[in-house]
């Protein structure tokens, strides 16, 4: 069992930065493959970003060169740095964690509102 609890939203104008931090319980953290997901009003939730045991990631084509995933095992913490933020990119963000058996951990959300 995986608890995830995210921090760091909030209200930024466009073009400005937030950095979301995704803070996860349990002793196999490392073991995980942690991601972003965001969902707007209206709209699905969607994959922003992912990152696996071994760091390699993976961005969705309109966060790409703007967002950057990383972890800290030792922290048990992966962060999402979102930078040249965008009124599309308003939207509740969900931290994810995958199992090696492929269950599936979401923490409750964090909003960012991007708005001028």
């Amino acid at each position: 069992q995986v608890q995830l609890v995210e921090s760091g939203g909030g209200l930024v104008q466009p073009g400005g930065s937030l950095r979301l931090s995704c803070a996860a319980s349990g002793s196999t953290f490392s073991s995980y493959v942690m991601g972003w997901y965001r969902q707007a009003p209206g709209n699905q939730r969607e994959m922003v970003t992912t990152i696996t045991r071994g760091g390699s990631t993976n961005y969705a084509d309109s966060v790409k060169g703007r967002f950057t995933i990383s972890r800290d095992n030792a922290k048990n913490t992966v962060y999402l740095q979102m930078n040249s933020l965008k009124p599309e990119d308003t939207a509740v963000y969900y931290c994810n964690a995958r199992s090696i058996t492929n269950k599936s951990y979401w923490g409750r959300g964090t909003q960012v509102t991007v708005s001028s």
